[in-house]
């Protein structure tokens, strides 16, 4: 009962999926891929009436010899040229087809990993922590290839393999009689039926391979990006063992499926066998009988082996089918993944008008059991700083997540230059807003793409000026490459400090209303972060500032600092007033200054 419940919960399943891959091949806007649908399968059509001629042709062909040697040279020869053209039509006609189609199919794969790739930039940061990026990246390549495999395979092999077989049937029972059509078909219905069982048993092995495969995929990928994570702690050997463990696994299942293929192959052997000699018995009967010609004894091999050779390839097309169709579903499931910020329906452009923010009584949980921020209230003016300051996890860097808009708040709102922002679109409000983040990472390119990120755009000079500003143009220039130096994955190849202030130039160059520095100079050490202290100064006037550290000497003139405590406001004010008020934000900067006094 259970198995059969499974059953018919995959086959609604596939049928889902292909439901959602109709509107790819039919789509509203494009007569062009329309009228390749139909031209294809014209061809199609006429491919597979020419292929059911040809052994009626090579019938003719021997009956003409063996009845008449005297007209050897005339007739037989003109029906062996007509059987030599309907091959070559037949050939051309199915070249046709898959030309004619071939940018329906690769339309709808384009198509269909453009949405994906485009919906999953618009899922909620939540959601891409909790996944693994490895794992999401083999579903949705895995899912592009399943859209071309089984268009090809399921328009242009199974169909017109079903529509061959019932033409045969019919001829095969005009022509001779009733038994030979139904052989035929016990023959075909039977090798289905083999094929179809067996193939469906033989999934559970290549889902586990599958599996597996992501599983090695997935850790292979995790443990190649925190190389160095893996080197500091000498653990080469078990990262090994891992990896080694999935592909134990994989190598399992993979076994599994070569023996049951062979089984499977054995038994469509016997099968194609048994058929085949049935017939030929019937068949050469007939010919003693002289109810039958040696043309159709020919005619009945030819079709039957002529059937059998797409068939032979059933179990693959069939295996491969469900097979797409699971990588398929796996890949529409991520497009049906809930958006989880929207913009509103009414929404409108942000409007900025200097960048006046307000927190009112904001509230945010990740989840119902971790409470991040309680009832936070602030207020800055439009191009005024702000610094955010407090312990380790008291919520500092989740209000520049929601700011962004990353996530919606619980409670209260967030009101920018007297707008909601969860009631203007979100790509509006992040055009004005720039941010360097605590952990930079860069794209696996040069430096020059990494800092012409903030501004695509940009000419050369922007960029070098940026760089010039953000204090790295003069190192850049010391290397060999330049501009052109590649970084890296995740920009391994420089340092951290390298790395944030290439982040630096980047915001610099998007030049926003508003700025986030969240423990922007984290990496850098004194002199340079000196240095980057005035370069903040110099792109932040008369911008809207919010800094985020926990070096409270980087802050000390910001015009207000509030203090983080649990997710809580419980300290605001200057630095002086903060100071005299004799609390958390004390405490904090003396055990500052009492560090720096152990460093000197």
């Amino acid at each position: 009962m259970a198995d059969k419940l499974a059953d018919d919960k995959n086959n609604y399943n596939n049928l889902r999926t292909i439901v959602t891959l109709l509107p790819y091949l039919w789509p509203k806007n494009s007569l062009e891929i329309k009228y390749r649908i139909v031209i294809a399968l014209t061809f199609l059509f006429a491919a597979k009436g020419v292929t059911v001629g040809i052994p009626f042709i090579y019938k003719l062909v021997i009956d003409t010899i063996t009845q008449s040697l005297s007209a050897l040279i005339v007739i037989p020869i003109g029906l062996i040229i007509a059987y030599g053209v309907a091959r070559l039509l037949a050939q051309s006609f199915g070249e046709l087809r898959d030309a004619i189609f071939a940018k329906v199919g690769q339309r709808a794969v384009r198509d269909a990993g453009f949405k994906t790739f485009r919906h999953l930039h618009k899922l909620s940061l939540r959601f891409h922590l909790d996944r693994q990026t490895g794992g999401l990246t083999r579903s949705v390549e895995r899912g592009t290839k399943g859209i071309s495999f089984l268009l090809n395979f399921m328009l242009f092999s199974i169909i017109p393999t079903l529509l061959e077989i019932l033409m045969v049937c019919i001829i095969m029972g005009a022509l001779f009689n009733i038994w030979f059509a139904i052989v035929t078909f016990v023959t075909i219905a039977g090798y289905i039926y083999w094929t179809l069982g067996v193939t469906e048993w033989r999934l559970k092995f290549r889902r586990k391979m599958n599996e597996m495969d992501n599983e090695a995929s997935t850790k292979a990928i995790d443990s190649l990006l925190n190389y160095e994570t893996v080197k500091y702690f000498n653990n080469e050997v078990h990262e090994g063992k891992r990896f080694d463990e999935a592909l134990s696994s994989y190598e399992e299942a993979a076994v599994k499926s070569q023996v049951s293929l062979s089984t499977l192959n054995i038994g469509q052997g016997l099968i194609i066998s048994s058929g085949i000699t049935v017939l030929m018995i019937m068949a050469g009967f007939g010919v003693q009988d002289k109810t039958m010609t040696l043309g159709d004894f020919v005619l009945v091999n030819s079709y039957l082996i002529q059937l059998f050779i797409p068939l032979n390839f059933l179990g693959f097309v069939y295996r491969e089918v469900k097979q797409s169709l699971i990588d398929m579903e796996d890949m529409f499931r991520l497009t049906g993944e809930k958006i989880e910020v929207r913009d509103l329906k009414n929404a409108e452009a942000f409007n900025f008008r200097g960048g006046k923010l307000k927190f009112s009584n904001v509230s945010f949980n990740y989840n119902e059991n971790r409470r991040i921020l309680d009832n936070v209230s602030f207020e800055l003016p439009a191009g005024k700083t702000l610094a955010i300051v407090g312990p380790s996890g008291s919520g500092k860097s989740t209000i520049a997540r929601l700011i962004y808009r990353f996530y919606d708040v619980t409670s209260g709102r967030i009101i920018l230059d007297d707008q909601s922002i969860d009631e203007v679109t979100q790509d509006s409000l992040r055009q004005q807003i720039g941010i360097v983040p605590q952990d930079t990472v860069l794209f696996n390119d040069s430096i020059y793409y990494n800092i012409a990120y903030g501004r695509p755009d940009a000419s050369p000079s922007e960029i070098e000026a940026a760089s010039n500003l953000a204090s790295i143009g003069e190192f850049i220039s010391s290397l060999p490459d330049g501009y052109n130096t590649k970084v890296g994955e995740r920009g391994l190849k420089l340092s951290g400090g390298e790395k944030q202030r290439i982040a630096i130039a980047r915001t610099i160059l998007k030049d926003p209303g508003i700025l986030i520095f969240d423990e922007a100079t984290s990496a850098l050490d004194s002199r340079t972060e000196k240095e980057i202290q005035t370069a903040f100064s110099q792109v932040s006037e008369n911008k809207t500032t919010i800094i985020i550290t926990h070096r409270l000497s980087t802050v000390v003139n910001a015009d207000n600092i509030i203090v983080l405590n649990n997710g809580k406001v419980v300290e605001s004010g200057s630095h002086e007033h903060l100071l005299q008020a004799h609390g958390l934000y004390e405490n904090m900067w003396k055990r500052q200054l009492e560090k720096e006094e152990q460093e000197d």
